[in-house]
């Protein structure tokens, strides 16, 4: 039974990094859909409704995100503890994702989105006492959740700056958007605590933990590797 479980582990992580490689295009985690952006584009005035839709849609389809965020809540047990990592990415995300639309402020895509990869490889090597067994100390976790949260809602940015964005309620639209963001972070996040939770009373979670870390960070390492490429051979 151990021996199904690891492989079934094992091929999870197999047929995702595979799904990563074969489907390029997919990877690009923060990119709005052509039907999503003609309608940001085309918008006038505030849309409270279709924003928060569109933020919550983001964040559940925003595997980059989830991944990150999975690593993040992997050992975790109190719901306290959770919220409040969670509640520091939040806080990261939402500075930027603002900051970015709403000040202005510019930044290469394909090096944040770099950085945003590495995070996930970041945090599974973290979940895998890496820092502690080769290099002998433990960062401060809660900073770098923040840190990398601020990097994950420039990501957004970054490509919402791409388009043609009406200033006519703009604001209201924006905040919307980050608002959809977080309830659809916390609808994620319910199921994956749910499976969690479950996975924890088995007696294989942390035999299976290191592997399935690996699995994640192999992940990251794909991720970052994608936009490293993108960054080069971009025109």
């Amino acid at each position: 039974m151990n021996n199904v479980r690891y492989g079934f582990a094992a091929c999870l992580a197999i047929t995702l990094m595979l799904s990563l490689l074969l489907f390029p295009a997919a990877m690009e985690a923060h990119n709005v859909s052509k039907r999503d952006a003609s309608f940001v584009q085309s918008n006038q005035g505030a849309a409270i409704a279709p924003f928060l839709y569109l933020g919550a849609k983001h964040m559940v389809t925003g595997y980059d995100h989830l991944a990150f965020l999975v690593g993040v809540i992997f050992f975790l047990y109190r719901l306290k503890d959770v919220i409040k990592y969670v509640s520091l990415f939040t806080l990261g995300h939402s500075i930027t994702l603002l900051a970015g639309v709403l000040g202005g402020i510019h930044a290469n895509s394909y090096v944040v989105d770099a950085i945003i990869g590495f995070s996930v490889v970041y945090k599974a090597f973290d979940n895998m006492d890496g820092f502690k067994r080769l290099f002998g100390f433990e960062p401060n976790t809660k900073l770098a959740v923040l840190i990398f949260g601020l990097f994950h809602g420039f990501g957004l940015a970054t490509k919402l700056q791409q388009l043609d964005l009406s200033k006519n309620g703009l604001v209201a639209n924006i905040l919307s958007f980050n608002v959809g963001v977080e309830i659809g972070q916390v609808l994620a996040l319910t199921a994956v605590l749910i499976v969690l939770s479950y996975w924890r009373t088995r007696d294989g979670f942390l035999r299976h933990a290191f592997a399935t870390n690996t699995g994640l960070m192999s992940v990251g390492f794909v991720l970052t590797g994608y936009q490293i490429a993108g960054y080069y051979l971009a025109p």
